[in-house]
């Protein structure tokens, strides 16, 4: 049994959020670079340029990518062979504190969403995925989510007869009922399977998948390449200027289901699709 202490894990939530906010994953920048070239409308490549640049100064400057410095979501995968010296999510919650108030990112959450809607000062609390897994470590991924493009997120519970055409006409319908507001270029999420709720996290899950990898089965791999033309194919383009890149990639987690359901849940987010890990 190995000990980890609290203190380690809030270190680590910390500095994961305020590396995601403030540099993307390399496989996401290097796709926005170099969908400039491949950009018909000199729009459209200004649009692009102009988002690189943004994440140029981000870096240099060492400041958030994007105002909105998202909701905190950790998916957390902690070895069966792992004893916490303390309680974990509260861990968590105390790296999120610190991240935001202490590092002067925007503060987003409100503790009543309905009533009060007051702000809780400090982003907390986080949105937290806990996987027990075989091993002595524990995997963080951060996934700060801004809620531009969350709003723009659905999901559909379609009958078994539903043919693998429906699911790709319901993302893509998705999309352009989305239009330009979750600032496009995008990263589309979408789970298939599970439960209601938990088709919604599969789609969450997968914007954390490096982009150019896909998905293991072939026959989701080829949903996801149809899917990625068709959403292009709508013209929206970077910032909704018109072009070729409305999406920089769609992601697909699946997942068995029961005989009754076939649940579909498209996670929409914008081109500043942040996340990072740590192992501890």
């Amino acid at each position: 049994m190995r000990v980890v202490e609290t203190k380690i894990i809030a270190e680590t939530v910390e500095k994961l959020f305020l590396d995601a906010n403030c540099t993307l994953p390399c496989d996401l920048e290097e796709r926005i670079r170099s969908a400039v070239s491949c950009e018909s409308r000199e729009l459209a490549r200004e649009a692009l340029g102009v988002i690189a640049d943004n994440l140029d100064e981000a870096k240099k400057y060492d400041i958030p990518i994007c105002q909105d410095t998202g909701m905190a979501i950790i998916l957390a995968e902690v070895g069966n062979e792992v004893f916490i010296d303390g309680d974990f999510e509260d861990a968590i919650n105390e790296g999120v504190s610190k991240a935001y108030f202490d590092g002067k990112l925007r503060c987003s959450v409100v503790a009543d969403p309905l009533f009060d809607r007051k702000n809780t000062e400090n982003n907390t609390p986080a949105i937290i995925y806990t996987r027990i897994i075989k091993g002595d470590k524990i995997k963080l991924t951060a996934l700060p989510k801004g809620f531009g493009s969350e709003n723009k997120s659905r999901i559909k519970m379609f009958n078994p007869s539903a043919k693998p055409s429906d699911i790709v006409d319901f993302v893509v319908e998705t999309v352009k009922i989305a239009g330009s507001m979750p600032c496009p270029p995008l990263v589309v999420g979408v789970g298939i399977g599970g439960s209601f709720d938990y088709a919604a996290f599969l789609s969450k899950k997968a914007l954390s998948r490096d982009i150019s990898l896909r998905n293991p089965d072939e026959r989701y791999a080829s949903l996801e390449e149809e899917m990625l033309n068709r959403i292009n194919a709508l013209g929206i383009g970077p910032q909704g200027f018109g072009g070729n890149t409305t999406a920089l990639a769609v992601n697909i987690e699946e997942y068995p289901t029961h005989i009754a359901g076939l649940p579909v849940a498209v996670n929409i987010s914008c081109h500043v699709t942040r996340h990072a890990s740590a192992e501890i």
